[in-house]
């Protein structure tokens, strides 16, 4: 189960990583600019921050698992909606599309975990789903840059639609339902107020989500630029930008590889502070090298390769750490997560990619990373 789960959860990644190094391609193709192009990305991301406000909340009365085939049949009929845009105006709204459908899937992976574990249990539970939906990010990029050639930025899509199809038999076949009636939210727009006043009173819980959010703000300030500083600024080509990804991308396989090996030695909320520590840390570095040293190779990829790294000590512990302040309403706290997560990285990608410099990436970066550690030091001090 814990692998469907993982799979769920790595629709962002599956779903960003293997189109970007097509993105400069996409331009020409559709016959549009560089940043109607990245509006495919920020919408998918909308989606994804809509999707699971959304489905979060609805998951507490109905329960997860027909909510997880719905969402799973709807994401692969988006992504055959995206592999026939005739333009750029339809694919960013079959990208929508595609975004809340695939927001279910990572909203209710959260709930379905909160729902078995708590504390350091959860913790570990969310990193080793971490690990095994790391392979995603690292293997995405290879199979995008591999496949571009042979099939086109459409044929991606096709495959993103079989993936789809792949979690939808996960789901039907290995996912049981998780919250039993009796722990269940009555419906209703009063109950959803009600649940949702709970969550967001919680001021621990906000500052654990807001660091989560903000974390994943850093991450996708580098994806969401990523394509465009490797292949236009550095010069590499598709294939070499996408192993430059990939291995970049297998940082947080490796964050959450030693995350999970010291819960229990350390606290999650240790292992989190250094997290955030080497986020801020590793982001003015990057902007000191940016600004100062010019975008050079051997000095940008390694300070990129430890803001990744840094994801693996952030994500799973922010999540176990903000859900358990929630556990009545664990569909909502993780939809309200997700909702922060995505919408952030829909306001970062076109950002970052003002000037054509990997200065904005590098600054964006490094405020997400000071908000997640004011979060942290301030909203979730629980002493």
């Amino acid at each position: 189960m814990l692998c469907v789960l993982a799979l769920l959860s790595a629709i962002a990644p599956l779903a960003t990583d293997m189109y970007l190094p097509a993105l400069p391609s996409m331009t020409g193709a559709l016959d549009t600019s560089d940043t109607s192009v990245q509006l495919t990305l920020a919408t998918f991301m909308a989606g994804l921050g809509v999707g699971q406000l959304i489905v979060g909340p609805l998951s507490d009365g109905l329960g997860r698992r027909k909510l997880l085939i719905v969402g799973t049949v709807l994401c692969a009929i988006s992504g055959v909606l995206c592999a026939i845009a005739p333009t750029v105006e339809i694919l960013i709204a079959a990208r929508l599309l595609q975004g809340f459908s695939g927001g279910a899937g990572i909203v209710l992976a959260r709930a379905v975990i909160a729902d078995r574990a708590k504390g350091d249990v959860a913790a570990r539970l969310f990193s080793i789903m971490m690990i095994i939906g790391g392979v995603a990010p690292v293997v995405a990029p290879l199979m995008g840059g591999a496949l571009l050639g042979p099939i086109g930025w459409r044929g991606i899509f096709w495959v993103l639609a079989g993936a789809s199809i792949v979690m939808f038999l996960g789901v039907l076949f290995l996912v049981p339902e998780t919250l039993p009636k009796d722990r269940r939210h009555g419906g209703g727009l009063a109950a959803l107020t009600r649940n949702m006043n709970y969550v967001v009173r919680n001021r621990v819980y906000v500052g654990y989500a807001l660091t989560f959010a903000f974390g994943f703000g850093a991450l996708f300030s580098y994806i969401s630029a990523s394509s465009f500083v490797v292949q236009e600024v550095m010069g590499l080509s598709p294939g070499q930008f996408s192993i430059v990804f990939a291995i970049n991308s297998a940082g947080i396989v490796a964050g959450s590889i030693v995350n999970t090996k010291l819960i229990g030695t350390f606290q999650a909320r240790q292992l989190l502070t250094f997290g955030v520590g080497l986020l801020l840390t590793a982001g003015v570095s990057l902007l000191l090298a940016t600004t100062v040293g010019g975008t050079r190779i051997w000095m940008v990829l390694p300070l990129l390769f430890g803001v990744v790294t840094s994801i693996g000590f952030i994500m799973g512990n922010a999540t176990a750490l903000a859900q358990g302040q929630v556990p009545e309403a664990a569909g909502t706290g993780s939809a309200l997560m997700g909702a922060c997560q995505f919408g952030l990285a829909a306001i970062v990608s076109p950002l970052v990619g003002i000037g054509g410099t990997a200065v904005p990436m590098a600054i964006a970066i490094v405020v997400s990373g000071a908000v997640a550690m004011t979060a942290l030091r301030t909203l979730a001090r629980t002493a």
